[in-house]
């Protein structure tokens, strides 16, 4: 990710009126801050007594969705964990499905590393914990073992670019 997270508010009683009145935000602060923008955004908008918003646009979130009518709070925090944890923690909040606790619990708690597959892990961790015989090490398939590992929801992965895939245990 090479932006930072910030959203576009637009003023509802402008949009209503067929006008666009509106404010890019950073969102990679605190939430009073936000809403100090929403606040500065709606005093200057075209409409008098203008109140309400919405989120028409964003950036900087990798592929997490931001809703329309997201709650401030959320917004502000999901940044912060964007920001903090980059594309792979865009890619494991997408995964947990917005999910904030389950996406921090798996960085915090399950990250296993970062390799260049999934059967590179496997390896690394079965060799790791047993000697193999040199005469079998060729008849191992270690990608038929890392396909059961994810197929059975031991570890989950996540693929940055190529040859950089992130392993994560599951739940």
């Amino acid at each position: 990710m090479t932006n930072t997270p910030r959203i576009y508010v637009a003023c509802l009683a402008a949009y209503n009126q067929g006008r666009l009145h509106g404010a890019w935000i950073d969102a990679n602060t605190d939430a009073w801050a936000i809403w100090d923008g929403i606040n500065a955004m709606l005093a200057r908008s075209p409409v008098a007594g203008a109140e309400e918003f919405a989120i028409h646009d964003y950036e900087g979130f990798g592929s997490v969705q931001i809703a329309e009518y997201a709650g401030i709070e959320t917004v502000a925090d999901t940044a912060k964990f964007l920001a903090e944890h980059g594309e792979v923690g865009a890619e494991v909040l997408a995964y947990y499905g917005g999910d904030l606790d389950e996406a921090r619990e798996a960085i915090i708690d399950r990250y296993l590393g970062c390799y260049s597959s999934l059967a590179d892990h496997m390896q690394e961790i079965t060799e790791g914990a047993i000697e193999i015989p040199q005469a079998l090490l060729f008849y191992v398939d270690w990608d038929a073992m890392a396909r059961d590992a994810e197929m059975s929801g031991d570890l989950f992965t996540i693929t940055t670019s190529h040859d950089v895939v992130h392993v994560f245990a599951g739940c």
